[in-house]
């Protein structure tokens, strides 16, 4: 149960990180397009949404390796939206 709450708080504040890092990019680019960016956020948002359904889907199923998997899968989303946004500019 710990590892539940421990994970979901490794999320929260992994993509929170995430949102602060648009913002302060937003903040350094003033002239720049913001809906690109709150695509990013919206993507961020969603991807906390999907994180947390699957995360009670597999304690419904009792599988601590689908966790495991879960945690892979924040890493990569992550990464992939870390290089949208370093796209940007």
């Amino acid at each position: 149960m710990s590892s539940i709450r421990l994970f979901k708080k490794e999320i929260n504040n992994s993509l929170g990180s995430y949102i602060e890092e648009v913002y302060a990019w937003e903040l350094n680019h003033p002239d720049a397009d913001l809906k690109s960016t709150e695509q990013l956020i919206d993507r961020s948002i969603a991807l906390f949404d999907d994180l947390i359904e699957k995360i009670h889907q597999a304690k419904r199923q009792g599988g601590n390796k689908k966790f495991e998997l879960l945690k892979e899968y924040l890493v990569t989303s992550i990464d992939i939206l870390q290089k949208d946004l370093a796209k940007l500019g």
